[in-house]
């Protein structure tokens, strides 16, 4: 009742004009002036508390009030009754919390005989109380409304296009991340930084929303990823598929770690796929995973059967690409409908969490971090494609930026000097030194270095100085650069006795690997790498194993040759000879002929391999 005040002249005019109300007009203003009394008593609470909410989104403090409407009630067979006089507030409403109630003193029955009117005028007051409040509820959903709009996960859930599966397997990776809840949560921190990217390049391309989803399965948005089939950045791509996508991939920079290049691409890639398989989405996200010539045997495969040749009746697949797509179908259901399974998404605002500042030339990254105010590290978050201590010499020039650090690394940029962006060593060459041995001395390149001293060949002469750009900082500094990532994995402390490996021309992991007693996806992981990765001659290993004397004899077994009981000999192939004769002719495996050789698939009477024999067990 605190809008009473506002009725109460019009109630007045109903005592005067009506004569029901002449006889006991003194209990009717008794009434009236009661209620009004009442309602002047909480002006005073009324206008400190609107004066608290004044800086409220909702709140229209110094909104002019409008004019009031008259209602007029014309009831059969009388004169027109005018009711009230009201004010109807525009949006926003000023809120009411906790609104004050007025006791009413009920008179005597006697003393008024006929009270519709006064019963009629309290029923509008109190109307008009409920319509406020109606009008503040709607103002608040509309102000709800415009807040889920500016939300990333709210504009993905509008731009899905995907027909809904929710068959046993989706169902079977549904529950998975509904018991791994956590895992949800640390995915949902990651995606501040691209998810509102993501969803910018797939409305360019008009493209489903829930393709965003995809880094989920790929990487948990997880810029630095590296797999064992050697598939880098948030949408894990390999390297032959980067090439192919036209990401540059060198010594300095891995466009597939990069934020903006590796999503373009990986959209374009998906966009291409969807168009070979006629606009199937299941059979263009089976083929991101296992490549589209593995799904078009799959699909002939079942073709020839006369089977169903969808996805989800494809059998000749791996399972991890079984696996896949139900992946994506159970994170469209968890996203798309969050309210079902108690999931409270993390709010993510649509505008990107970064701005892309451009450069002109190679910049030192800790300069960078320092001009920007960002620790060496959360460059490196915003810039995960750059593998050493500065930019690409070679680009590309630029950098991604928080939103408010951007204007500042502008700014302190412009008072540096060009050629302070980067530091420079002068170096004075030695006898017998090279520039392989220069450029790993300064943590650069080969080609930096004849690019910028102007050097055509390989040759240099001692005594001659060098220009070389090197880095600001201690190399420890830069700890998410790919040596000292490299670094923290092979000093990561585990169980048994730690080898260091150094490895020599024809080497594999695979070879290194049984000479040491390990399996070879233990061993790449101990070195940050995958199993099929290649080795650099003098590239060092770590190896862990439990039996310290045993792997010590093996390995000077191996390195001592023919001294220590290994003989390399060159065998000519006989007219009738197999790979199992062979082998079980010189005690030793079929894989190692294969892996000393390069055989094809039928040997050739007169064909020369090399074999190395254990002399000390051989039968004679």
């Amino acid at each position: 009742m605190r809008h009473f005040s506002v009725y109460a002249p019009s109630i007045l005019m109903i005592i005067n004009r009506n004569s029901k109300f002449a006889r006991h007009r003194y209990h009717c203003l008794t009434v009236v002036f009661s209620l009004l009394l009442g309602a002047c008593s909480t002006f005073q609470a009324d206008l400190a508390e609107t004066t608290a909410l004044q800086d409220q989104p909702i709140a229209a403090i110094n909104t002019p009030l409008p004019t009031p409407e008259a209602e007029i009630i014309n009831q059969p067979g009388t004169q027109p009754i005018f009711i009230a006089d009201y004010y109807v507030a525009p949006w926003p409403y000023i809120p009411i919390e906790n609104p004050p109630s007025v006791a009413l003193v009920k008179p005597e029955p006697a003393d008024i005989d006929d009270r519709p009117a006064l019963s009629l005028a309290v029923k509008m007051a109190q109307t008009h109380e409920s319509i406020i409040l109606q009008r503040r509820e709607a103002g608040l959903q509309a102000l709800a409304e415009i807040e889920k709009n500016k939300d990333a996960w709210h504009r993905l859930q509008q731009g899905m296009q995907l027909t809904p599966v929710l068959n046993d397997r989706v169902s079977a990776q549904l529950n998975w991340y509904l018991n791994h809840r956590g895992y949800l949560e640390r995915v949902m921190q990651r995606a501040k930084l691209v998810l509102p990217f993501i969803l910018d390049e797939l409305e360019k391309n008009n493209l489903p929303t829930e393709l965003a989803l995809l880094p989920i399965v790929e990487s948990a948005y997880q810029t630095f990823a590296y797999s064992h089939g050697r598939a880098s950045g948030m949408w894990q791509i390999i390297p032959s598929t980067g090439r192919f996508l036209g990401l540059k991939q060198n010594w300095w920079y891995d466009g597939r770690r990069d934020i903006i290049e590796s999503t373009r691409a990986a959209i374009r890639y998906l966009n291409t796929l969807a168009g070979e398989f006629n606009g199937d989405w299941d059979l263009a996200l089976a083929s991101y995973n296992a490549g589209p010539g593995k799904i078009r045997n799959a699909i002939r495969y079942n073709r020839k059967r006369n089977r169903p040749t969808d996805f989800w009746h494809l059998t000749r697949i791996r399972k991890e690409t079984k696996n896949y797509v139900p992946k994506l179908y159970a994170l469209k259901e968890l996203f798309g409908h969050p309210e079902r399974y108690q999931l409270e998404l993390l709010p993510i605002s649509n505008e990107p969490a970064f701005e892309i500042v451009d450069l002109d030339r190679q910049i030192d990254l800790a300069l960078a971090a320092e001009l920007a105010g960002l620790t060496i590290n959360e460059l490196y978050q915003y810039n995960p494609a750059f593998n050493r201590w500065a930019t690409s010499p070679s680009g590309p020039h630029r950098l991604l930026l928080p939103k408010d650090k951007s204007e500042q690394f502008k700014q302190a940029l412009s008072e540096v000097p060009a050629e302070k962006h980067i530091k420079w060593v002068r170096h004075k060459i030695r006898t017998g030194e090279t520039l392989s041995e220069i450029s790993r001395k300064y943590r650069t390149t080969t080609a930096l270095i004849k690019s910028v001293n102007k050097i055509r060949g390989t040759q240099i002469r001692a005594g001659k100085y060098l220009t070389i750009p090197t880095a600001t900082k201690s190399l420890k500094s830069y700890t998410l650069s790919k040596t000292a990532r490299l670094s923290k994995i092979q000093n990561t402390r585990r169980s048994g006795n730690k080898q260091v490996h150094v490895v020599r021309p024809g080497q594999s992991l695979w070879g290194i690997s049984r000479r040491y007693g390990v399996s070879t996806n233990a061993l790449a992981r101990w070195n940050g790498m995958a199993p099929i990765d290649t080795l650099s001659i003098g590239q060092e290993l770590i190896v862990w194993t439990n039996k310290e004397s045993l792997v010590q004899s093996l390995a000077n077994l191996i390195a001592a040759g023919p001294n220590r009981g290994l003989h390399a000999l060159r065998y000519t192939i006989r007219k009738g000879d197999s790979l199992y004769r062979i082998a079980s002719k010189f005690n030793i495996r079929i894989s190692d002929i294969r892996r000393w050789n390069k055989i094809g698939k039928y040997l050739q009477p007169g064909q020369k391999i090399k074999l190395y024999v254990d002399i000390t067990r051989q039968s004679g």
